[in-house]
């Protein structure tokens, strides 16, 4: 700005700074919020491959098929709870980022807030001392009322007057100066405060980009993770064959070699009509 006791400049470029810092606290929460999720998340499906029977009375190959399902979802909830831990790890970096630029910046600021003020200060004075050499001044119009009897004594005053003018004229060159003094120093510790945020600012640009760039990198890295770990179950079902199961069952449950022999039909009824009565004794009789 032209106006030399303006900060507009300097308060855009801060305003700018504190929505960076802002939006850096924002991905923060974000990771935070993603960190509770994936840890209840990975929780969950812990809880559920250990308490959740799942085909428990299978047996043989499909058995230990669902044994590595269930242990591989066990897997799958531990690497959820371990993003969890990383995401939290990476929460942290931004956050003592974030308290490291603005603890920087505090230094620049207070300078910055100091020359303002002095600035600002020396500015008034300056003003203020060249409005009383203004008032010194004579008036035209005052020249014509001025009366003859009264001209030693305006003499006298016109004396003390002049010295006290040369006395404000040499304060306020003095003052004008010192400003200029100030200014430059304002100026030269203005730019050098800004060459220090825009470094913050790409400082900020790159580290924000790199944690968004690794972020993505570790959700794809515990996709290709979990991918691995539902290949071993993949693999584990390749090896499940329904022949051996069933051969397995009939091998432990069977209960003999041999079938039960074919029943025989026995007529019992024509077999009991086909046996002679036997024949009571004929008495003999007795002579007498």
């Amino acid at each position: 700005s032209t106006d030399l006791t303006s900060t507009v400049g300097y308060d855009s470029i801060i305003q700018h700074l504190n929505d960076g810092r802002k939006n850096c606290k924002e991905f923060e929460d974000f990771l935070k919020e993603r960190a509770i999720i994936e840890e209840k998340y990975g929780k969950e499906l812990i809880n559920l491959s250990k308490k959740k029977p799942c085909g428990q009375t299978e047996l043989n190959t499909l058995k230990r098929s669902l044994d590595v399902f269930k242990q591989q979802i066990d897997n799958v909830g531990q690497g959820h709870i371990q993003l969890a831990q990383t995401l939290r790890e990476e929460a942290k970096k931004m956050e003592d980022f974030r308290e490291k630029q603005k603890l920087h910046r505090k230094k620049i600021e207070l300078i910055m807030e100091a020359i303002h003020k002095n600035r600002n200060l020396q500015y008034k004075k300056t003003m203020e001392v060249k409005q009383m050499c203004c008032c010194f001044l004579p008036c035209g119009p005052l020249l014509h009322f001025l009366c003859l009897s009264h001209f030693w004594q305006l003499f006298l005053k016109l004396a003390q007057t002049k010295s006290a003018l040369e006395d404000t004229d040499r304060s306020y060159q003095q003052s004008v100066t010192t400003m200029e003094k100030i200014r430059e120093e304002w100026q030269n510790e203005h730019i050098k405060a800004c060459e220090f945020f825009e470094t913050q600012e790409c400082e900020r640009i790159n580290y924000f980009r790199n944690a968004l760039w690794l972020h993505v990198n570790q959700l794809s890295l515990g996709c290709v993770q979990n991918d691995e770990k539902y290949e071993e179950i993949r693999k584990s079902l390749e090896m499940c064959s329904i022949e051996k199961d069933v051969d397995f069952f009939v091998n432990l449950r069977k209960t003999g070699s041999l079938a039960p022999a074919p029943v025989v039909y026995e007529n019992y009824y024509n077999a009991q009509r086909n046996v002679t009565p036997a024949r009571s004794p004929v008495p003999v009789p007795i002579s007498r």
